[in-house]
C-alpha cells in the first residue's frame, strides 16, 4: 500500500518526501532525490495531522528525529494511517512477547544468582549490569516503548532497578537474606556458643562477602564469632571442615581456639594454625620435605648469646667496626658507653641484646638482599641505614651460619619459602574460607602469604577479625594500614562491627572510646556495654597514692577477683609490689607490661607511670635508623600507637581503673583524660 502527495500539495509543500510505501516490517518514505527506510523497530510513534488543506504523516524516531510527509489528500491520509497503525501495532504486540521473553530470561538468571538464601557478593553483581545492557541491545523494540506493553512493563522496571542503583539493590537483597538467615538459624545462633550470639555477632557470621573485616572491640566476643563462623559454614554446607583455614598469631591463641572449636562444634577436623605452622605445612606438602624450625626461635637467651658473641668478635677484630658501633650507640641512641673496650661490658651487652635481636628480625622479615633493603629504604634515611646494615652484616652472617649448622630455618625464612612454593604452583590451596584472628597485628610478610593463598583460588573468602584500636605491635612489623585500608589491600568487600562489649562497664567504654578516637585515622565504631558503671569507674590518682590504694583494695576485693598493675616497661614495676606478699597477702595482685596484658582481663586495673620523660608514657619516639627503614611508616598523628596502648590498658578492667600519674611531670595524656571527664582524686 502506498500514499502519495497530490501534485499541488507536492508543489506547495516543497518537501524532500512526497510518498510513503508500507513494507513487510517498516515503511519507505521517498521523494525525487531522497529515500528513507524506517524499520518498525526504530519507530517510536506515528502521528496523523490535518493541515489547512492537506494531511500530514509524522514518523517519530529515536534522538528526537522526526520524518514528515506533507501534501497528501486528507481522506487518503486517514485510511493509510489507520491501516499502517494496525500493522505496526500488530507487529509491536508480537515483538513485545519476544522482548518480554528476553527480559524474563535475564531476570530469571539474576534470580538464580541472587536467590533468597544466598548472600550477593559485590563481585557477583559486577557483570549483572553489563548483561542487562546486552539483553537490551538484543530487544526487537526501542527501549522507550517497553512501558507501553503490559507484558513488558514490570520486567523492564525490574531490570532498570539493577541499572540505576545496583548497590542499593544488592544491599536490600543482603539485608533481606540476613534477616531470613537469623530467623531460620535462630537455634544455631542461640546454642553455638555458651551464650547466645547478639545481633551484631550473628550478622557478622552470616555476611558472605569475599573480603570481610569484622571490627571487634575489646571484650566484644571475637572468638565466639570466629567459632560460630566456622560452624555456620559447615551447617550451611558452604564448606567442608578441610576447606576452612583458621589462623592465629600465637601458639597459645591457636591452642585456645582449637579447644573452643572442639567444645562448641564437636569436631577435631578443624584446627587453628599459626602463620608459621601454615607455612611449614605448605612447604612440606609442596616439597615433600619438612624444614626444621631453628631451636633458636624459641630460645631468646640462646639467640641473644649468639648475637652478642658475634658483635663482640666483630668489635674486637675490626677497629673501624668498633668505632661505627660506638657512634651508633652514643650518637643515635644516646647511650653512655664505657671507655676502651666497651663491647666487653656485660651490662651494655644485656641492654643491646634485645635491640640486636629485633634489628636482625626486621632484616630477615624483609627477606631481600642487603642491596635490596637499602634500595627500599626511604631516601631520607638511606645513607644512615646503609652504614647500619654494614655493621649488622656480620651478625646476619653469624645467624645464617647457625641456621645452616643446625640444618634449620627461622620463622621469616619459613614464610618466604612458603610464598615461593605457592607462587611456583607446587602447592594448591584446598581452602575456600580463611578466618584470621587479631588481624590488626598482621605484617606485610604475612599479608603476602594470604595473598599468595588467595591467588590459588580467586573465590577464597577472607574473614578477618581484629581491632585497629588495639594495634600495638608496629615494633615487630605489624602494619596498621593493612587493617584501616583493608579493601585497598585485600579487595573490595565489606566491614562490620561488633557493637557490644561483655567486659567493661559503659563508663570505662565511654572514656576509652573517646580517648582512642581523638585520632581521626582510627576506624569509627560503636561499642556499648551492658552495665552502666559510675563516674569513678575511671579515676586519675597521684602515683604516691599506690600504697594507700592497695590498702583500700585489700579491704573489699574478693579472693576470686583479679587486680592487675600495668606499666609501660618491665623496669617500671612499682617498688611497693615487693612487699605485696606480706603486706596484702590475700590481695590477688599481678604485675605485667601493657603489651603483655593484651588479651587479658581483670576486675580492677591500676595503670602506673603516666609521666613525661625518657621513661614516660607516652614513650618518646626513639627509633633507630634500622626501625625507620624496615618498619611500616609511622602515622602522622602524635603518639598514635601510645594512645592505643593506653586504650588497651584501660579496657583490661571490668569494674574500675586507676591511672597513677606524676604530679611534678604528668603525662600529656593526664590533662586530656581530665578534659574528657575523668575525675582527679586526692586519695583512693
Amino acid at each position: 500500500m502506498e500514499l502519495k502527495a497530490t501534485s499541488l500539495g507536492k508543489r506547495l509543500a516543497q518537501h524532500p518526501y512526497d510518498r510513503v510505501e508500507i513494507l513487510s516490517a517498516g515503511v519507505k518514505v521517498s521523494g525525487d532525490r531522497h529515500e528513507y527506510l524506517l524499520p518498525f523497530n526504530q519507530l517510536l510513534a506515528i502521528n496523523c495531522k490535518r493541515g489547512l488543506v492537506w494531511g500530514e504523516l509524522e514518523f517519530v524516531l529515536p534522538d528526537n528525529k522526526v520524518v514528515r510527509l506533507h501534501g497528501t489528500e486528507w481522506s487518503d491520509t486517514q485510511r493509510f494511517y489507520h491501516h499502517l497503525q494496525a500493522l505496526w501495532q500488530q507487529w509491536s504486540d508480537e515483538m513485545s512477547e519476544v522482548a518480554a521473553g528476553v527480559l524474563q530470561a535475564e531476570l530469571t538468571r539474576i534470580a538464580a544468582q541472587t536467590g533468597e538464601e544466598k548472600w550477593l557478593r559485590r563481585k557477583e553483581v559486577e557483570g549483572v549490569q553489563q548483561r542487562i545492557r546486552d539483553a537490551f541491545s538484543a530487544l526487537p523494540l526501542p527501549l522507550s516503548r517497553l512501558e507501553e506493553f503490559d507484558n513488558c512493563r514490570d520486567l523492564w522496571r525490574q531490570c532498570q532497578a539493577w541499572l540505576t542503583n545496583i548497590d542499593a539493590a544488592r544491599l536490600a537483597h543482603n539485608q533481606s537474606y540476613t534477616e531470613k538467615m537469623l530467623e531460620k538459624y535462630a537455634d544455631f545462633f542461640a546454642s553455638v556458643e555458651s551464650a547466645p550470639l547478639n545481633p551484631s555477632q550473628a550478622r557478622a557470621v552470616v555476611n558472605g562477602e569475599t573480603s570481610l573485616l569484622v571490627l571487634a572491640g575489646a571484650g566484644s566476643g571475637k572468638t565466639s564469632v570466629l567459632v560460630a563462623r566456622a560452624g555456620w559454614l559447615m551447617a550451611r554446607g558452604e564448606a567442608l571442615p578441610e576447606q576452612i583455614l583458621l589462623l592465629a598469631f600465637g601458639r597459645k591463641a591457636a591452642q585456645e581456639m582449637d579447644e573452643r572449636i572442639r567444645e562448641r562444634l564437636h569436631t577435631e577436623e578443624i584446627s587453628a594454625r599459626t602463620f608459621h605452622a601454615l607455612a611449614l605445612h605448605i612447604i612440606q606438602q609442596g616439597s615433600k620435605k619438612a624444614p626444621k624450625v631453628s631451636e633458636l626461635e624459641n630460645d631468646a637467651e640462646a639467640r641473644h648469646a649468639l648475637l652478642i658473641d658475634a658483635w663482640r668478635e666483630q668489635c674486637q677484630q675490626k677497629k673501624a667496626q668498633a668505632k661505627g658501633w660506638r657512634l651508633w650507640l652514643e650518637e643515635e641512641l644516646e647511650w653512655e658507653l664505657p671507655e676502651g673496650d666497651f663491647w666487653q661490658d656485660d651490662r651494655l651487652a644485656r641492654r643491646l641484646a634485645g635491640r640486636l635481636d629485633r634489628w636482625l628480625g626486621l632484616m630477615r622479615m624483609h627477606g631481600g638482599s642487603q642491596a635490596e633493603m637499602i634500595a627500599d629504604a626511604d631516601e631520607a634515611v638511606r645513607d644512615g641505614f646503609q652504614k647500619r646494615v654494614k655493621l649488622m652484616a656480620p651478625l646476619l652472617k653469624a645467624w645464617k651460619a647457625a641456621l645452616k649448622a643446625e640444618g634449620a630455618v627461622d620463622f621469616s625464612g619459613l614464610i618466604h619459602q612458603a610464598i615461593n612454593v605457592l607462587e611456583k604452583g607446587r602447592f594448591i590451596s584446598p581452602w575456600k574460607h580463611i578466618l584470621v584472628d587479631e588481624f590488626q597485628d598482621i605484617s606485610p610478610q604475612r599479608a603476602a602469604l594470604l595473598a599468595a593463598l588467595r591467588r590459588q583460588n580467586s573465590g577464597t573468602s577472607l574473614f578477618a577479625v581484629g581491632d585497629d584500636w588495639q594495634a600495638i605491635y608496629r615494633f615487630s612489623g605489624a602494619e596498621l594500614l593493612l587493617t584501616t585500608s583493608f579493601a585497598h589491600h585485600f579487595g573490595e568487600g565489606d566491614n562490620c562491627a561488633l557493637d557490644t562489649t561483655y567486659r567493661f562497664n559503659q563508663r570505662i567504654g565511654e572514656i576509652a572510646n573517646r580517648f582512642v578516637q581523638q585520632n581521626p585515622h582510627q576506624l569509627a565504631k560503636p561499642l556499648n556495654s551492658l552495665t552502666p558503671g559510675d563516674k569513678k569507674a575511671v579515676t586519675l590518682l597521684a602515683q604516691n597514692m599506690l600504697e594507700a590504694l592497695l590498702d583500700k583494695l585489700s579491704g573489699f576485693v574478693k579472693p576470686h577477683e583479679r587486680v592487675l598493675v600495668l606499666a609501660r616497661y618491665h623496669h617500671l614495676r612499682p617498688a611497693e609490689l615487693d612487699k605485696a606478699a606480706t603486706r596484702w597477702p590475700k590481695l590477688p595482685l599481678e604485675f605485667m607490661t601493657i603489651h603483655a596484658s593484651k588479651g587479658q582481663q581483670a576486675d580492677y586495673v591500676i595503670i602506673v607511670g603516666l609521666q613525661e620523660g625518657r621513661e614516660g608514657f607516652p614513650a618518646p619516639a626513639r627509633e633507630s635508623v634500622m626501625e625507620q627503614a624496615l618498619l611500616p611508616q609511622p602515622e602522622d598523628f602524635p603518639d598514635a600507637e601510645e594512645r592505643r596502648l593506653l586504650y588497651v590498658a584501660l579496657t583490661r578492667a571490668r569494674h574500675r581503673v586507676w591511672l597513677l600519674y606524676d604530679k611534678e611531670a604528668p603525662s600529656c595524656f593526664v590533662d586530656e583524660l581530665h578534659q574528657l571527664g575523668v575525675p582527679m582524686a586526692r586519695k583512693p
